[in-house]
């Protein structure tokens, strides 16, 4: 899955596009397919490279009035396009290549060409649902970078950390060599991540803000600073959704059913497509929350003792504290714990 770095915001006025442009991207070119309103059949291709002259170009001859260009999102490979797309302020729109994909119906073979014609196909059917993307500012990038290098390292870390769990069991003198490779890097690799969480404080606090969220977030208990610059970075600063239960799904643990007629009656659970990462960290954070805030603990045993599944109730206080995100955001207060108050 690509970590996208897109903002999508909701056509307001809905043009009325003549012009659907498709793009199938690739690290070292762009295949391009130019789909006409009143001639849908008849579809212009061609191929151009993947850098900024060669688009920039290849813009030139295409930007009329009432064009919008679709393209996957391919992480990294796009955002030279998109850079220039937002500079020139015309339309575009960033779609999960799943959408996409099973738009197609039954289809035999694949090729760059064809893609980009499915994509120019797929724009101008679902126009009246698309939705405009655009790059977030600068801070939110270098946010998203930073916390995905910050993952890297601990991955790192937890790896050559392990390395010494194995080393007692062998002569001293087989792993004296590997025993001090091993704790050289990893002083190198928890150098490097104490500099990233350095600078990961610093662009909070010099944007007003992330700051001002940062405070409004670490108020509800459970959610700490990791958690929450994973939910400013992937709500870009919580502008993104228009709500928490929109974000709830694109978490993944948002509740849907299961059922057809009388012989399908599946359980109600939670989709498999999710944001993997962020639904790891909020998961933790209903875990620490469970433990030490008293309304979660009391509402987790009150609904475990009537008999609910614990995961069930635990997926609950997942979304519990989704809410109080998002409403200590839009209140611009921070979270107030009533049970302090109760008589």
């Amino acid at each position: 899955m690509h970590t996208t770095l897109f903002v999508v915001l909701k056509i307001k006025n809905m043009k009325k596009y003549t012009t659907f442009v498709g793009i199938d991207i690739s690290k070292s070119s762009l295949d391009i397919c130019l789909l006409h309103a009143d001639h849908p059949k008849e579809m212009k291709y061609e191929r151009i490279s993947n850098d900024e002259k060669s688009i920039r170009k290849f813009l030139k001859t295409v930007t009329v009035e009432n064009i919008i260009f679709c393209m996957e999102d391919t992480g990294v490979y796009g955002l030279p396009l998109c850079y220039l797309l937002d500079e020139l302020g015309l339309d575009y729109t960033v779609v999960p290549a799943i959408h996409i994909k099973r738009s197609k119906g039954l289809k035999r073979g694949k090729t760059d060409k064809t893609d980009a014609k499915d994509i120019a196909s797929y724009v101008f059917i679902h126009i009246h649902e698309i939705k405009l993307s655009h790059l977030p500012e600068e801070d939110l990038q270098e946010l998203k970078l930073l916390l995905s290098e910050r993952d890297k390292l601990v991955t790192a870390i937890k790896m050559f950390e392990s390395t010494k769990e194995t080393l007692p069991y062998f002569p001293k003198k087989t792993c004296s060599s590997t025993r001090k490779n091993n704790d050289k890097t990893l002083r190198q690799l928890k150098n490097q991540l104490m500099d990233i969480e350095e600078t990961l404080t610093n662009l909070t606090r010099s944007n007003e803000t992330m700051n001002e969220q940062m405070i409004l977030l670490q108020s509800i208990p459970g959610i700490g600073p990791q958690t929450s610059l994973l939910l400013i970075s992937y709500t870009r600063c919580f502008t993104s959704f228009d709500n928490w239960r929109q974000f709830a799904c694109y978490v993944g643990i948002a509740p849907f059913e299961y059922q057809s007629g009388t012989s399908i009656k599946g359980k109600t659970k939670v989709s498999h497509f999710a944001q993997k990462r962020l639904k790891s960290a909020i998961h933790l954070a209903a875990l620490t929350s469970k433990k030490y805030d008293a309304e979660i603990k009391k509402y987790f045993e009150k609904k475990v003792e009537e008999g609910k599944n614990k995961m069930l109730v635990l997926n609950a206080i997942r979304c519990k504290l989704i809410a109080r995100a998002f409403a200590v955001i839009n209140r611009k207060t921070p979270f107030v714990n009533t049970q302090k108050f109760a008589a």
